[in-house]
């Protein structure tokens, strides 16, 4: 943040100092960073923050169907705007949303958790009050929430002021969630605290900073090939302008990896296509691991995102840029700040005519007219069906593989929660990314088997006017859990045979365009009217039980075998 700006926030802190509560003055800093809509579930402990949230200037009060969907709301919208709110009441309220927290602890997603906990005097009286174990300890749930946060405290009148603006620096330091507990006696009490001016980013330390672009210039210059791994700290961390111009300036060719998906634009000439390990593109495969030099910037070597620990990346060739520091040869340069780093590398790298691989043709749909709809005729025309600027969040499982390796239009952005994986995420992400953006098209591409777990938050989507696109792929079950385990067929890979077209009247999403599609003249069809379309969409697609994406069969065999191990 500029420090003119800084100063401005500060001044006008001290001059409503006087009459803020420490609701209020927490609110008021949330919103400054970014934050306009909190999504969450009410609960009594929780009243004086919810009443605060609504009635505060320039914030809103989303509330969703429960406190893990609007967790994951908060997770959808922070992957748009960079930070994210969900408020919770104490104990029930709180672990529901804990899932949730946790994954964005994963993904490096900087959320607020805010929580409504009992009054003061009754948490030093130890009374046996609702929502707790009955056991007169009020501290068991902010201690069950310390390995998914990065950084929590209880605020009171003293401390909000300091204890705020150290959670806003943890949670923006590390990209990871914070906890905020408010007692219900608490909140509404006048700050007491003295005011001080927001804390600045942290700088590199400049020998450090220096030494790091040194050794990378000079692993550089003897290099006949070299490539990028973009990786998604920097969208978490809104570096892509900073590496897009590493890119400009060097003519260094790039792949990305599945969870760095759209993290740099894929229609440029420098995107050499998807690295999945041996897994898929091979070309790609072979022209990564066999370059002189790897730049990994801000990636993350998981098992989905090496091909299931399929990639060959020798140590001696790579040079790690993480978030906080770098490692070049074997040496580590501490406290070097991606940014920093980012921008130096742009003024002194020196263009060069690298080589690279030829970009491979888009694969075209197969089958027409009455054929039954497969991997092959779908993922290739959900490919075609995207526009520039669409946010597309795909479900964790076989619908994100087949969609990886799409090339995204100018402007789009993939989502996809790879690390954490958990299921269900997708639908209620999609409607925090369309709180976040609403003047941008959400599509959503998730599993029947996912969307039965978060369904109902579709009806927000219809309360707040909005219009996603919505993809449901039904093919009878979990079909990621049928490539995986011993036994495709058993039981517990089945799901209830709902009858989906029905659900968005049902959730109130009156006048949505629905339908159900099960050859690719249908598909054609309802793509060809969806794509028109001025109202919210939801399409059922019906597939074969084992109709897997490439990836996904690859993948089948590659963690069949790692599981082994």
């Amino acid at each position: 943040m500029p420090r003119a700006r800084q100063l401005l926030i500060s001044r006008e802190s001290l001059k409503t100092s006087a009459t803020r509560t420490v609701i209020q003055h927490v609110l008021s800093r949330l919103r400054e960073i970014g934050i306009a809509d909190i999504f969450g579930v009410p609960g009594d402990f929780a009243f004086p923050v919810n009443d605060a949230i609504c009635l505060e200037p320039g914030m809103r009060w989303v509330g969703c169907c429960n406190e893990l969907n609007a967790t994951y709301a908060a997770d959808g919208y922070a992957r748009i705007k960079g930070v994210g709110a969900v408020c919770t009441t104490y104990g029930v309220g709180e672990l529901s949303a804990l899932a949730g927290i946790a994954g964005a602890y994963a993904e490096h997603l900087p959320l607020f958790h805010l929580v409504g906990m009992p009054n003061i005097s009754v948490q030093a009286g130890r009374a046996l009050m609702h929502h707790t174990l009955g056991n007169g300890e009020f501290d068991l749930f902010y201690r069950m929430t310390q390995p998914v946060v990065c950084s929590q405290a209880i605020l009171t009148p003293q401390s909000v002021v300091f204890e705020t603006e150290r959670l806003i620096a943890e949670a923006l330091y590390h990209r990871r969630p914070v906890y905020m507990a408010f007692p219900a006696d608490m909140a509404n009490q006048p700050v007491l605290g003295a005011q001080q001016a927001p804390s600045s980013p942290p700088r590199s330390d400049p020998a450090s900073l220096a030494g790091a672009v040194d050794a990378i210039l000079a692993a550089l210059a003897p290099a006949r090939t070299a490539c990028v791994l973009p990786g998604i700290l920097l969208a978490r961390t809104g570096r892509r302008a900073a590496m897009q111009a590493v890119i400009d300036a060097s003519n260094l060719p790039f792949a990305t990896m599945f969870m760095d998906k759209s993290v740099l634009e894929e229609q440029q000439l420098a995107y050499v296509g998807m690295y999945d390990g041996a897994l898929m593109n091979n070309d790609v495969r072979a022209f990564v691991e066999n370059c002189d030099r790897v730049l990994t910037v801000g990636t993350l070597m998981s098992d989905f995102n090496t091909g299931a620990f399929t990639a060959q990346l020798e140590a001696k060739r790579v040079i790690n840029i993480s978030h906080h520091h770098t490692r070049v040869d074997g040496k580590s340069y501490a406290n070097v700040e991606l940014g920093d780093l980012l921008t130096a590398l742009a003024l002194r790298l020196p263009k060069r005519d690298w080589s690279r691989p030829a970009a491979t043709a888009a694969e075209a749909p197969a089958g027409n007219g009455p054929d039954l709809i497969t991997a092959a005729a779908l993922y290739p025309r959900w490919a075609n069906f995207l526009k520039p600027n669409d946010i597309l969040i795909a479900e964790t499982g076989t619908a994100s593989m087949g969609l990886g390796f799409a090339k995204m239009p100018l402007g789009a952005s993939f989502h996809n929660q790879t690390l954490w994986g958990s299921i269900g995420w997708a639908t209620p992400a999609s409607f925090g990314a369309a709180i976040a953006a609403p003047g941008r098209r959400v599509v959503l591409v998730t599993g029947e088997g996912a969307h039965q777990l978060t369904a109902q938050e579709l009806c927000q989507f219809g309360r707040l006017g909005l219009r996603p696109v919505v993809f449901v792929l039904n093919n009878s079950g979990y079909l990621i859990e049928r490539l995986l385990c011993k036994d495709p067929a058993i039981a517990y890979n089945d799901v209830a045979p709902w009858h989906y077209t029905e659900l968005p009247r049902a959730l109130g999403c009156d006048g949505w365009f629905t339908a159900r599609v099960t050859t690719c003249g249908e598909l054609d069809q309802a793509l060809a009217t969806a794509g028109e379309a001025g109202t919210g969409v939801y399409i059922e697609v019906v597939t074969d039980p084992y109709a897997a994406s490439s990836l996904a069969m690859k993948l089948h065999d590659s963690m069949k075998t790692l599981y082994k191990s």
